[in-house]
């Protein structure tokens, strides 16, 4: 009898609060699934890409190919795996959940990135905010993001193992070297957290890769507090190109 009766009520809600699709809010289907227009804006990433970054090839170069950033200087994170290339629809809810407060994009995010979540993930760690930042926002876009996912794919989260001691500059418009220099020693791990995450393979979670600044920091923490590996698990990456 009760599940009758959420079910009735269930279809009420449905009805006169429709699911939306998350980037242009037309009704759809079910929540967390896009219209057809954006749906097919979307360009969702995976191989040929370069065999350490993950950066996408317009064709196949063969098992083991590496892009020419990674073969000059090869990076200490195991890749970076993006549900979707930057654009629009990307951007344009990446911008809802930070600053406009719809959390629940973060699970619409979560459910695009868990095909991509590797077999062997130990622990998953957002990338922090600091605490000024945090009790301004009031959360932390990829916390969010590594709870849903978390949930999805059945691993423990570590929310506070890593720390932002340091306020930051917004680094939107900075190039690659002054983003750098603007997150230069600003993560460190929590001591009394050194144990979740010495030994494992960390995907360290964040809602847009740009020019990998803030998540090279955050894996050089990682790695010198005895990470086996880190992997870096994202929404969206701005490519090259554009």
């Amino acid at each position: 009898m009760r599940g009758i009766v959420r079910t009735g009520w269930r279809l009420i809600a449905d009805y006169a609060l429709p699911p939306r699709c998350p980037a242009c809010g037309i009704p759809v289907a079910e929540d967390h699934r896009f219209c057809v227009d954006c749906w097919s804006s979307l360009r969702f990433l995976g191989p040929p890409w370069c065999a350490h970054c993950h950066l996408p090839f317009g064709f196949d170069r063969g098992g083991g190919a590496v892009c020419a950033s990674c073969a000059a200087t090869p990076p200490r994170h195991a890749g970076v795996l993006a549900a979707v290339a930057y654009g629009d629809v990307a951007g344009a809810l990446a911008v809802r959940l930070k600053h406009g407060g719809r959390i629940a994009l973060a699970g619409t995010m979560a459910r695009a990135m868990l095909r991509l979540v590797p077999g062997d993930a130990d622990v998953l760690v957002p990338v922090p905010l600091h605490r000024g930042r945090l009790w301004r926002r009031g959360f932390n876009q990829a916390g969010l993001i590594a709870e849903a996912v978390g949930r999805l794919a059945g691993l423990p989260r570590e929310h506070l193992a890593l720390r932002r001691d340091r306020a930051t500059p917004l680094l939107r418009g900075l190039g690659r070297r002054a983003r750098a220099r603007a997150v230069a020693g600003v993560f460190r791990i929590d001591p009394a957290r050194r144990d979740r995450v010495r030994g494992r393979a960390v995907l360290l979670v964040d809602d847009v890769y740009t020019t990998g600044a803030t998540t090279a920091a955050c894996t050089r923490a990682l790695r010198a507090a005895g990470a086996r590996s880190v992997t870096i698990l994202c929404w969206a990456r701005v490519l090259p190109d554009d």
